[in-house]
């Protein structure tokens, strides 16, 4: 490709647009809560993405790049996962063209990675495009972990996926807020930093999860802990379930995080409280590296 080119991280609840020129520079941003549940039908992402190019004023033969829950089943279109095996290199060589005839030409697809492992199988839609960032800065080996909704922690060798795991981390967190016995202590500070710590030591003792939940409730009601801790404890404890499960795998190794400042800032704490190592990239930079391998493409 030889012109500027849009690459948008379209996922489920928010939508991300960056506008990147052949140096791999970034000229615009654009960010709104038009993902997938909020276009309203497969019918309609094409009057959705024409909204993008509107707002941020960019002419409509823009070459246009999406990731995410865009090519889901839900989505614009399904796009088929493509095996761990194929480098994060390579993606710019399987991009699924959009098959809305107003689109033909410039709009594609990234398609997402499967990893099977036996009978079991994870999937992963958009991080592999941070990968792709990551690797092309550099990240080629070692454990990546990107915190979010669906936590991924993914082993790379050589700019190739090894393994992956997905903790649905984020989700469970939004769900508890939302109803049942612990939304009410959810709506207090989830970043102070003593509760956290109580989770995360409560966690590291590998005890069931459902039952560590619980009992922070107890410690409110009895008035054995106290209640403005409670949602950082019950953060504490969901992200160092994490923790419990994977870290073992990156001892001497640490890992590299792709996130937000302040989810970073956790799984920061989280693994020094487990005595890794930790990095932290930036995911919009990552991102729009990515974006830039694509214009290479």
């Amino acid at each position: 490709m030889d012109k500027n080119i849009l690459g948008i991280d379209w996922g489920t609840s928010n939508r991300r647009a960056y506008l990147i020129d052949q140096s791999g520079a970034c000229l615009a941003e654009h960010e709104d809560g038009q993902g997938m549940l909020a276009v309203g039908g497969r019918d309609k992402f094409g009057a959705s993405l024409a909204g993008v190019l509107d707002a941020m004023q960019l002419p409509a033969d823009v070459p246009v790049i999406m990731s995410g829950m865009v090519g889901s089943a839900s989505g614009w279109q399904e796009v088929d996962y493509l095996d761990a095996a194929v480098p994060l290199e390579q993606l710019p060589r399987h991009l699924a063209a959009v098959s809305d005839p107003a689109w033909a030409g410039r709009g594609y697809i990234v398609p997402g990675y499967v990893y099977r492992n036996g009978a079991s199988a994870d999937v992963m839609r958009g991080e592999e495009t941070q990968l792709l960032g990551a690797v092309a800065q550099g990240h080629r080996d070692g454990w990546i972990v990107l915190p979010g909704t669906h936590s991924k922690w993914v082993l790379l060798r050589d700019g190739v996926i090894q393994s992956f795991a997905t903790y649905m981390t984020g989700e469970f967190f939004a769900m508890l807020s939302k109803g049942g016995t612990l939304s009410a202590m959810l709506a207090g500070d989830s970043a102070d930093a003593a509760g956290f710590a109580a989770g995360l030591d409560q966690a590291a003792r590998n005890e069931p999860l459902t039952n560590s939940l619980f009992r922070v409730r107890a410690g409110v009601v009895s008035r054995s802990a106290p209640p403005e801790q409670a949602a950082a404890t019950i953060s504490g404890l969901l992200i160092g379930a994490e923790f419990a499960a994977a870290a073992r795998a990156a001892e001497g190794q640490g890992i590299t995080v792709i996130g937000s400042p302040a989810l970073a800032a956790r799984y920061e704490i989280a693994a020094r409280h487990v005595g890794l190592q930790c990095a932290v990239l930036d995911p919009h930079q990552v991102y729009c590296t990515a974006v830039s391998q694509f214009l290479k493409g």
